[in-house]
């Protein structure tokens, strides 16, 4: 039996190193470490290397108004760091599907790949939460960047995860595809969509696949999750048991939905034509596909 490949930003290589961000110390001292890196960014948009690497630059580089994000240890100890700039706003920031980022994703090592998704999620957080949600005071950075404290009421805030469920329903040996408004030309993939307050995985994927695609499901079985850093939710993803086959298109969710035969689904994850254009191999819908599909 084949061993399920990781998807994709998940496998980091850093220690994020919790005790040293309750060490201020210790922190201020990771800082002036000469071996520490920083990692270079173009807004949020990762700069790399000639070869497709992440690219680094000495902390001597971060500008004086800037804030040090620890993102953890490497093997040796040696810290690395992500910047947040003084005055940076999220729409500034590249369009999450942009050519120019797919490219980069497409190319970098699954390790790398973890670490850029740590440091984009974190800074795209402390752009839009700059103020207590409790009494509105700006609040202030602490715990090396993983957290935000409010000096008016003393309320402390942390980074933000969406839990989303993404899914296939499957009914005799086929799986349910839907293809979202706007996507890439033959672009299907999983149906997904956040889970609600009070709500169960397994509950938010029978919701979900009913209110997008009129199919009622079953059994529902968890299959793997991914940190999406788009900007900050946690995939998880599913295969479900559906009671019938009959569609019924929300279209203000999709643009078409259609059942794929395995065969086909895996002919196409080899690369050969077929009726779709699979997600990126980046993309845990696509881990979940070739799951499915046995490949």
């Amino acid at each position: 039996m084949s061993v399920m490949a990781a998807p994709g930003f998940t496998g980091g290589m850093l220690d994020r190193s919790d005790a040293l961000r309750h060490d201020p110390e210790g922190l201020a001292a990771a800082q002036r470490d000469w071996r520490a890196r920083l990692l270079v960014l173009d807004g949020l948009l990762p700069g790399t290397t000639d070869d497709g690497h992440l690219a680094w630059t000495s902390m001597a580089d971060m500008p004086d108004d800037a804030e040090p994000i620890l993102l953890g240890l490497d093997e040796s100890g040696r810290p690395h760091f992500a910047a947040l700039l003084a005055g940076m706003r999220v729409d500034n920031a590249p369009a999450m599907r942009s050519p120019a980022l797919m490219a980069v994703l497409a190319a970098l090592a699954p390790g790398e790949a973890a670490t850029y998704a740590s440091a984009r999620s974190v800074i795209d957080w402390h752009v839009r939460h700059g103020f207590c949600a409790k009494c509105g005071s700006p609040t202030e950075m602490f715990r090396a960047g993983w957290a935000r404290k409010c000096p008016n009421c003393a309320t402390e805030h942390f980074p933000r995860v969406d839990p989303v469920v993404i899914m296939i329903a499957e009914h005799d040996g086929r799986a349910l595809l839907g293809r979202g408004k706007g996507w890439p030309p033959g672009r299907y993939s999983a149906l997904a969509g956040f889970v609600e307050p009070a709500e169960s995985i397994e509950e938010a994927v029978a919701r979900e696949i009913l209110e997008e695609s009129g199919v009622r499901v079953g059994k529902v079985r968890y299959v793997a999750s991914q940190p999406w850093p788009f900007p900050s939710s946690l995939m998880m993803a599913c295969v479900a048991e559906a009671e019938d086959d009959a569609i019924t298109l929300d279209v203000n969710e999709l643009e078409d939905a259609m059942w794929v035969p395995r065969e086909m689904v895996r002919a196409v994850l080899r690369g050969e034509e077929g009726p779709f254009v699979p997600p990126p191999p980046y993309a845990i819908a696509y881990t979940l596909l070739k799951e499915w599909a046995g490949e």
